[in-house]
């Protein structure tokens, strides 16, 4: 059951060919045998098996609440969860359990789904590879996918392979996909169906090629699925235009001013009085304030603190903050302009390169890091526009190299609609989970063994 779609065990729920409860055990088990991924931050195995128990008995008296009825589910640690710790990755929130859940977690549950656990992230989800929580870097299981580590194999340069593993992107990193990394997108509501139900209908699509998007620092394996991808709808009569978003380049700053900004203002209230972590200094009120947040908060944090509060001083806000605003819909007004051309979708590159390994990933620091990481994902955010990245292909390397698909504003379906056409089309290997356990098992046990030998 484990590796099939949503769809597909939706509908073996429905059947009888498995219970929740069983469903909701092999998760479980699968998260175990995962462990060393440090994907997850909490496992509420309890509750999510205590879910299942309810589902069983929806389906068993003909109640289905839907599709997502007994479906096991993960959620981010920056999503509030009644009566489960949400720490954000960070030692500020260290064993707060909210007494509420988060809008979209309610949803998620109303609908049946089974609560399996909280997964990892940077912390307040500041980053663009999952390194810089408080409980660990999630390393990527593509590492161990039998495909890379073939490659691997045959590179006579490769160093030590056990502990070369890669990182999985960010913030949501431990949620990744097949994607090597995640860009975190806007989804606005669905507004007008739109529905792709043959491959005829693709000859009524535009594509637009963003010009800006070919950048130097662009892989040349990227740039060549880039293109094939270009071709592919060309082939089924779609049309490919190339458009320009002439302010592309400046997302990163613009997103770096508003984004500390807010951060700045947000987060004043963790200050050790209502709730989260608390120093024990009680000199005064202000060195509290003070000695709480630098124990509570890492470097990226407050840092970003800082930038914001200095974006926000009356000398500079009319130079940064408002100076960004303009900006940013300056921004959002080329994607605007290329949609109006008569472009549908917009397909560009989702990162530079390939996921990169770990040791590799912390020479530079989170925020040179994010700036490169972001540079094809951000404007997106900046535009408030729906995307979705799509992994097309596996590198010379063995590992997942993805394309953006970015939709027009409310046009979510149709984005959609057209990422699932091309997704089919292109038949990514998916990860065989098997393998990766038995790789995995197999990576452990040389570990142990080189362990023991070292201490005789």
């Amino acid at each position: 059951m484990l590796g099939r779609s949503l769809r597909e065990v939706s509908a073996a729920l429905k059947q009888g060919q498995i219970t929740p409860t069983e469903l909701c055990q092999k998760c479980l088990s699968l998260i175990k045998k995962t462990k060393f991924l440090n994907a997850y931050i909490t496992v509420s195995e309890e509750v999510a098996l205590k879910q299942a128990e309810e589902s069983e008995k929806r389906y068993k008296n003909g109640q289905s609440l839907g599709d997502l009825d007994g479906i096991p589910i993960a959620v981010k640690d920056n999503f509030s969860t009644s009566g489960i710790e949400t720490t954000c990755a960070s030692n500020m929130l260290k064993g707060y359990i909210p007494p509420y859940n988060a809008t979209v977690v309610q949803k998620l549950l109303d609908q049946g789904a089974l609560l399996m656990g909280k997964t990892n992230l940077d912390e307040f989800a500041m980053g663009s590879g999952s390194t810089d929580g408080v409980f660990g870097p999630v390393k990527n299981p593509w590492s161990y996918s039998k495909q890379y580590r073939e490659k691997r194999k045959q590179n006579p340069h490769s160093e030590n392979e056990d502990s070369d593993w890669l990182i999985t992107g960010g913030s949501s990193g431990a949620l990744a996909g097949p994607d090597p990394r995640d860009s975190t997108t806007v989804h606005e509501p669905i507004n007008k169906p739109f529905m792709l139900p043959s491959l005829a209908d693709v000859s009524k699509l535009c594509i637009g090629i963003p010009k800006e998007y070919l950048v130097p620092e662009l892989s040349s394996e990227v740039q060549s699925l880039w293109s094939k991808a270009a071709d592919l709808f060309e082939s089924e009569g779609a049309k490919v235009i190339e458009v320009s978003l002439p302010h592309t380049s400046y997302s990163i700053v613009c997103y770096h001013v508003l984004c500390t900004s807010e951060v700045a203002s947000n987060m004043a209230r963790f200050d050790g009085l209502q709730y989260g972590h608390r120093c024990d200094i009680d000199v005064s009120t202000e060195a509290m304030y003070a000695a709480t947040r630098r124990e509570g908060f890492n470097d990226v944090v407050r840092g970003r603190i800082l930038s914001g509060n200095f974006f926000l001083l009356k000398e500079n806000y009319e130079n940064y903050f408002v100076k960004a605003q303009k900006v940013r819909r300056l921004i959002a007004n080329d994607f605007v302009n290329a949609f109006n051309s008569g472009v549908d979708v917009l397909l560009t590159p989702t990162t530079l390169s390939e996921a990169v390994p770990y040791l590799e990933f912390i020479k530079e620091d989170n925020r040179t890091r994010s700036a490169q990481d972001d540079i094809f994902t951000q404007a997106v955010n900046m535009a408030g526009l729906p995307a979705v990245s799509i992994p097309v292909a596996l590198s010379n390397q063995g590992l997942p190299i993805g394309l953006q698909f970015i939709g027009r504003a409310f046009c979510d379906q149709q984005l959609l609609t057209v990422a699932k056409w091309f997704e089919k089309q292109v038949q990514f290997p998916v990860i065989q989970l098997q393998e990766l356990m038995d790789d995995c098992s197999a990576v452990l046990e040389n570990e142990k063994l080189a362990s023991v030998s070292l201490k005789q």
